[in-house]
C-alpha cells in the first residue's frame, strides 16, 4: 500500500469505534475495511444491501474526473465490480489496498475531512 500513514491517521481520527463516520474519507475507509473483512474472514456469506451500499458509495464518491485519470477510474470501476461479484469473494489484499490509496489521494486532493450525513438505509 503507498499510503499506509495516511490510511492509518484517518482511521485514526476519522472512523467511529461503531457506526457511520462523520466524515466522508473516513465512511471510505471504513466502506473498504468492511467489504475486505466480510470477503476474507466470511467468505461474503452476510452479503446483503448493506454491502451493495457500500460499493455504490466509493463508486459514487471516488468517480471524480477531477482527480483521476480515466485509466485509474476504469481500474476502480473494474475492482468494485469484482467486489460486487459476492458469490467469488475476492480474498487477495492488493484490491482492498488499491482502493485504499484511491481513497487517500481523493483525501489529499479535497483536502479533507469533508462532514457527510449519515446514510439511514446503511446499517452495516
Amino acid at each position: 500500500m503507498k499510503y499506509f500513514e495516511e490510511a492509518k491517521n484517518i482511521w485514526k481520527t476519522q472512523v467511529s469505534k461503531s457506526g457511520q463516520a462523520d466524515t466522508v474519507e473516513g465512511e471510505l475507509l471504513r466502506a473498504i475495511e468492511k467489504l475486505r473483512y466480510e470477503s476474507q474472514n466470511n467468505g461474503n456469506s452476510n452479503w446483503d444491501k448493506g454491502f451493495q451500499l457500500f460499493c455504490d458509495f466509493l463508486w459514487k464518491t471516488l468517480n471524480d474526473k477531477k482527480i483521476f485519470h480515466q485509466s485509474i477510474l476504469d481500474e476502480i470501476k473494474r475492482d468494485i465490480d469484482t467486489l460486487l461479484n459476492f458469490e467469488e469473494p475476492y480474498l487477495n489484499d492488493d484490491l482492498y489496498d488499491r482502493i485504499t490509496d484511491h481513497i487517500v489521494e481523493w483525501s489529499l486532493v479535497n483536502k479533507s475531512p469533508i462532514k457527510r450525513e449519515k446514510d439511514p438505509n446503511q446499517y452495516r
